[in-house]
């Protein structure tokens, strides 16, 4: 079984589902509400665990009822939060999700300014009993330190990068071998409009595989300077939250387990497909021969 270790945020989503976003202020109704674990990394984990995985999740915590709350999904999940510190003096991380009747979904996170940043309680002594190691950019700090590490025990460190509020994570993509950027996420870092242009800016030559998620459009990545494309499949959509989590958690799986990178990126996408026929962000996450019969089923 592959051993992968998971280090960013968790958060709890407050999921409103309305028939349409906002485009103005007002009052608006939801016809639906739930809360649920999430987080880029967290949901990877989830992911992994779902896919048949060995997990860890590293990461930090308010010492309150919503971090109570997130590490019990966790848990529940199969994902080991042994390695997650519990912060006395500041609260767990929340966020507003609106979904609409589309599946397409607005966010608005509570950064938490008071969330300890020193990662120097993390146990790196582990990663080298790893198979890869994913990061998303929320905490620099320790993904940097996680994915440098993972790359001195020549252990794939994948690196989730979407936008921050900053945009100030060079530093990891300089650490990462494996990078998957969020369509936002590589126009912010590139500045460039155009796919093929904007992953030759970004990638440097200790670079395995650099690409980006681009929804229903697939997935983009480069290799040996040819770009390369994945369709999304197709799937009946209720809800994106959570789909390039899932897919980073998927992908850091099949990495793990040494597929080729064609194969890891549609074994990912299927994955992320499969997630979006569910609302919340983790109800939908499918299990392995799910996987694999949709996999089949497209590629007859």
């Amino acid at each position: 079984m592959s051993r992968i270790v998971c280090i960013g945020v968790a958060v709890m989503d407050q999921i409103f589902r309305l028939k349409e976003l906002p485009l103005s202020a007002g009052k608006y109704f939801a016809e639906d509400y739930i809360e649920v674990g999430g987080g880029p990394a967290a949901t990877a984990a989830v992911t992994i665990a779902r896919l048949g995985g060995e997990v860890e999740f590293w990461g930090r915590v308010g010492a309150d009822e919503i971090g109570n709350r997130i590490l019990a999904e966790l848990n529940e999940y199969g994902v080991n939060t042994q390695y997650v510190k519990r912060i006395d003096s500041s609260p767990s991380s929340i966020s507003a999700v609106l979904v609409d009747q589309s599946g397409e979904r607005l966010i608005v996170g509570r950064p938490v300014p008071g969330m300890d940043s020193d990662p120097s309680w993390l146990p790196l002594e582990r990663i080298a009993s790893q198979h890869a190691v994913l990061a998303d950019s929320a905490w620099s700090r320790g993904a940097e330190i996680v994915l440098k590490k993972a790359r001195e025990n020549n252990i794939p460190a994948i690196l989730d990068a979407d936008s921050t509020r900053d945009n100030k994570y060079f530093n990891l993509i300089e650490a990462a071998s494996h990078i998957i950027f969020s369509e936002n996420g590589l126009k912010s870092t590139s500045g460039i409009e155009e796919i093929a242009p904007a992953l030759q800016a970004v990638r440097k030559g200790s670079h395995s595989l650099v690409g980006v998620t681009q929804g229903g459009s697939g997935t983009y990545w480069l290799e040996k300077d040819q770009l390369h494309h994945q369709a999304a499949f197709s799937v009946e959509v209720i809800d994106t939250l959570g789909a390039g989590d899932v897919f980073h958690g998927a992908l850091a799986l099949a990495i793990a387990e040494k597929q080729p990178i064609p194969q890891a990126i549609q074994f990912a996408s299927a994955a992320a497909a499969l997630k979006c026929r569910l609302p919340g962000g983790r109800a939908g996450i499918p299990d392995r021969e799910t996987v694999e019969t949709l996999i089949r089923k497209e590629t007859l």
